[in-house]
């Protein structure tokens, strides 16, 4: 069964008229000195997010930009080339019971590494494959993920091991707030405005919204089943819970029409 717990929100966000002021399911919440980030580039930044709100203990997820030399880019100057920036997933996540690895399984899982397309970074495209380590254990476990994955596929693997930090390198910046928990925002604009998803920094703050875009982003066979454990074990607002199980409802209906 997959466990959500839900931290509290960051103090940038804004709170409604539910004084929805915690997202809590679980009071085991991980303490601060328990959570590391990780930042990958697996193509578009839009899947990469929702299979890694799919791991259990990911914590908070976020879509932005990194790894180039000018600061705060947009989509636009991004996607142009010319900034050295690709799309990336930064993933905050529970050392206690989610390892590096296991991240790294993740990132391999949710694309093909050997599009020859990669190549042309910084060419005529902003996508590539590649892991941000952060420390010499981070480079050694993503380069041995690496080879194993190169046996596996017996392809050449075209992604990248690079230091999250270096000389030409600004950092991560956060994307538009549109392109944040994309699967959620396409198919459930309501349940963001319920949840008083605005901005990007709210977007990217949120547990919650972290494990609904996940769900909304995998497979929709399991979505009922996955809402259902979320509405009936968390501690939300009525209103919420409502939306979800309208949501429920809507997706059952669909499902046997189609059998």
């Amino acid at each position: 069964m997959m466990m959500y717990k839900l931290l509290p929100k960051s103090s940038t966000q804004i709170h409604d008229d539910l004084s929805f002021q915690q997202e809590m399911i679980s009071n085991d919440l991980p303490p601060p000195e328990f959570l590391k980030e990780a930042i990958f580039a697996a193509g578009s930044f839009w899947e990469l997010e929702a299979a890694f709100g799919r791991v259990d203990d990911a914590v908070r997820t976020a879509v932005g930009y990194h790894g180039g030399t000018p600061v705060k880019p947009s989509y636009k100057e991004v996607s142009e080339g010319n900034t050295g920036h690709t799309e990336a997933v930064k993933v905050t996540y529970d050392t206690r019971n989610t390892s590096y690895k296991s991240l790294c399984e993740v990132f391999w899982a949710s694309h093909d590494p050997t599009k020859k397309e990669y190549l042309n970074f910084g060419v005529n495209t902003h996508y590539r494959s590649a892991i941000f380590y952060e420390n010499e254990e981070e480079r050694k476990q993503s380069q041995e993920s690496k080879v194993r994955q190169q046996m596996k596929l017996n392809r050449r693997i075209v992604t990248k091991i690079l230091p999250c930090h270096s000389g030409n390198n600004s950092g991560f910046y956060l994307a538009e707030s549109h392109h944040q928990k994309y699967y959620l925002q396409r198919y459930h604009i309501r349940l963001c405005e319920r949840l008083n998803l605005r901005s990007a920094e709210q977007f990217a703050g949120s547990h919650l919204a972290c494990k609904l875009n996940g769900i909304f982003g995998g497979d929709e066979k399991s979505v009922p089943d996955d809402l259902k454990r979320i509405a009936v074990g968390c501690q939300l607002p009525h209103q919420i819970k409502h939306v979800l199980e309208t949501i429920i409802q809507e997706l059952g209906v669909k499902q046997a029409l189609e059998v």
